[in-house]
């Protein structure tokens, strides 16, 4: 499954390529990409942990944007 998220006020490059690993890194992901210009973050997960997944997202975001919000789309 698809999941897409808006990274609003995301601006930094270095935190945009650790905030990809990390996710990436997240049990049921496959795929991670987060792209700086339009500040989204695109993730391959499996069905049964979609749900379940988005605390763990913005837990990551806040630990390296503390400012960055993020939105389901």
């Amino acid at each position: 499954m698809r999941k897409t998220y808006i990274l609003e006020d995301l601006d930094c490059a270095n935190c945009a390529a650790k905030i990809e690993e990390a996710v990436g890194k997240l049990d049921g992901v496959s795929k991670s990409t987060v792209t700086l210009l339009t500040q989204k973050l695109v993730i391959e997960v499996e069905d049964d942990k979609a749900s379940s997944i988005v605390k763990d997202i913005k837990a990551i975001v806040k630990k390296f944007e503390p400012d960055v919000e993020v939105i389901e789309k």
